[in-house]
């Protein structure tokens, strides 16, 4: 992706009309771990992947609270997207503090997306390395946006960012038109499913994966790991479950089959065998 004169700095143009160094920061979120955002008309839930550098080490915290009404998922540099979620949670108490009301979650994406368009104007600075799925809950409803390091916004119903997230798009745009009427349950249901995509062929487990959600009368929360792990049986346990049934009733059939061979053997010997 090396692009000679182009690239040494964020302020200059390519032929073609392109920034690369913002097109490598948009690179850095897609090689983060994956989260993933989806929402109802009252629940917003925020999903992701605890990925570990090495067996010895923990996983780095990839979703944050930002108030009781607005939660942040993050894939791309840990380290940019802990300092923006601080600045949003300063720009949340700011708010409440003056207009003693909650920060609208719309208004918290624009100035989130001002401060990460200024990066890409300015020869001092580079672009944050990091993209935000930022979850929330106002007076118009349930809300769920992305922000690209480029400063661009955009709402979703459901989203998916970081590596191997097609696969979790994929899932999320075969579902996404019955999110709107969905439970609580089957929200957060269809998040650890969308969050299984990614694993491609990995066992998914509850320590693989952290959940929060937001919603009407309810706070931003994470859930706990047992929690997590009973929806995980939920659907982990019927495929097995069908494939033990499957195997019993091809069982009964050879059974059925050998009784009436075995009662004409005594009379069948001169026939010859059919051809398979």
């Amino acid at each position: 992706m090396f692009r000679n004169q182009y690239d040494t700095d964020v302020t200059t143009w390519s032929p073609t009309g392109r920034l690369f160094q913002v097109e490598y920061a948009m690179e850095a979120v897609k090689q983060g771990s994956a989260a993933i955002g989806l929402r109802s008309r009252s629940h917003v839930v925020l999903a992701c992947v605890n990925k570990a550098q090495s067996e010895l080490s923990s996983h780095q915290r990839k979703i944050f609270k930002v108030d009781d009404h607005i939660g942040v998922a993050i894939a791309g540099l840990t380290a940019d997207g802990r300092v923006l979620s601080r600045y949003m949670r300063s720009e949340s108490i700011n708010h409440s503090f003056t207009y003693e009301s909650p920060l609208p979650v719309g208004r918290l994406v624009v100035h989130l997306a001002d401060k990460a368009q200024v990066c890409t104007q300015r020869s001092w600075k580079r672009p944050y390395g990091v993209g935000l799925l930022v979850g929330g809950l106002d007076e118009s409803g349930a809300h769920l946006y992305y922000n690209c390091p480029s400063g661009n916004y955009f709402e979703y119903q459901a989203f998916a960012i970081g590596s191997r997230s097609q696969a979790a798009k994929t899932y999320l745009e075969r579902r996404f038109e019955s999110f709107g009427d969905s439970s609580r349950e089957d929200l957060i249901k269809d998040a650890i499913l969308a969050v299984r995509e990614t694993l491609q062929g990995e066992t998914l487990k509850s320590s693989l994966c952290t959940v929060a959600i937001l919603g009407v009368d309810e706070p931003f929360h994470f859930l706990d790991q047992e929690a997590i792990q009973k929806v995980i049986d939920t659907f982990e346990k019927v495929p097995e479950e069908e494939e033990g049934e499957g195997e019993a009733g091809e069982g009964e059939a050879e059974a059925a089959a050998a009784a009436p061979a075995e009662q004409g053997g005594a009379g069948a010997g001169d026939v010859a065998p059919m051809e398979m």
